[in-house]
Order: structure tokens, then C-alpha cells, then sequence
């Protein structure tokens, strides 16, 4: 398991980004090592700080393996970073950990927080037809990360799994749930101690 790319963005304005008009999804490559800060990558920016500038979307990651799989459904190349992901990972099965699965990468530890949720501005990045339906149903969203210990990453740094939970959520789960999925959401209210808020979605996705 290990790191095949780190992709860093900037800011850019763009008529298509939406009612913002800008977005930093183009993540590029860097051969430099980079420094994790408690709130991302350095040199990495967002312009959407109301949906992605919180801890939990510190980094976001999305395994080469699913790219294989979706340049294959689309018949075109996708490069690392295309999804606007800042860590492109290779042997690691990120849409099957668990929420609170801790990583070691380079000398950082991240947390995974759950999955990526499509949005407008990925639709329109992408121009493929039906994209957030095609995206969503395909369940390879990738995974969001926070900062648990600073440090510094780079391409081909192993990632070790340093801990996971013994019963949990896995990202694939917690991105069925949220699309309606009744039996992801069945599993996840049977984990001990789960977020409130499953039980709130389900008292309306179950009853119906």
C-alpha cells in the first residue's frame, strides 16, 4: 500500500464553478515532499471553505484502482489528481475502511472521516452525461482524512494502517446510507455508539 501521487490546487476562477465561480479541483503532481498542516496540505487550496474547509476534509484521497475501473466505463484517461483528490493511493482498499481508521503516511497519521459526496462543480469538471448519478451509483467515492499528527508525505511513502475499529462504518457504507441505501443504513445503526444523526435519516428513509 502506497502513495502514487500528491496533487496540490490553487484557486482559479472559472464560469462553470458554479454559483462561486471558482474552485481549486485541478490537483497537480508534485515531486517535492510536503508538509501536512492540521487543516490540509501545504500549498493546497480550497476555494469552497463552507464545504470542504472543515478538519474532516483536511485531505482527501482516491485509489489508482478506480480510476482503472472508471477510465475503462468512460474510455479515456484519467491522470492522477483528476478527481481533485491530493493523495492517489495504490494497494489500499479506501472505499472499504472504516470510519476512524487512522493512516501513516510518511511521517503524518490521518483519520478517515467518510466519503466524498458528489457536487455541481465536480459534474461540470468532469463533463461526462449524468455524472453525480453515474458517480454515485458506481459507490467509489473515495475517502476524506483529518490531521490527527502533523509531519510531511510525498510520493511512495507507504501508508500503514495503525488502527481501525473493531465494528464500524466503512466510507462505501456511509455514502449508500446517504443516498438511501436501507440495508447500509441498517448496518450502521447496529454499530454501538453511532452518530445520531443515522437515526434521524432513518426514522425517514425506513418508515417510508
Amino acid at each position: 500500500m502506497r502513495i502514487l501521487s500528491v496533487n496540490v490546487g490553487t484557486t482559479v476562477e472559472a464560469g462553470w464553478a458554479g454559483k462561486m465561480g471558482r474552485t481549486a479541483i485541478d490537483k497537480r503532481a508534485v515531486t517535492h515532499r510536503v508538509e501536512v498542516l492540521a487543516n490540509g496540505l501545504s500549498g493546497d487550496e480550497r476555494a469552497d471553505k463552507k464545504h470542504h474547509g472543515s478538519p474532516d476534509h483536511a485531505v482527501y484521497s482516491y485509489a489508482r484502482e478506480d480510476y482503472d475501473w472508471w477510465e475503462a466505463e468512460l474510455g479515456r484517461e484519467l491522470r492522477d489528481g483528476r478527481f481533485g483528490e491530493n493523495l492517489t493511493t495504490y494497494g489500499l482498499d479506501v472505499n472499504g475502511a472504516m470510519i476512524g481508521e487512522r493512516w501513516r503516511v510518511g511521517s503524518a497519521v490521518l483519520e478517515v472521516t467518510g466519503p466524498r459526496v458528489p457536487c455541481v462543480v465536480f459534474r461540470n469538471w468532469m463533463d461526462e452525461p449524468g455524472w453525480v448519478k453515474r458517480f454515485t451509483e458506481a459507490v467509489r467515492p473515495g475517502a476524506y482524512l483529518r490531521v490527527v499528527e502533523l509531519g510531511e508525505l510525498g510520493a511512495g511513502d507507504g501508508v500503514e494502517v495503525v488502527s481501525r475499529p473493531e465494528i464500524g462504518v466503512t466510507v462505501a457504507d456511509w455514502f449508500r446510507a446517504r443516498h438511501g441505501d436501507r440495508d447500509a443504513l441498517r448496518r450502521i445503526l447496529a454499530v454501538p455508539g453511532h452518530d445520531g444523526r443515522w437515526d434521524e435519516m432513518a426514522e425517514k428513509v425506513l418508515a417510508g
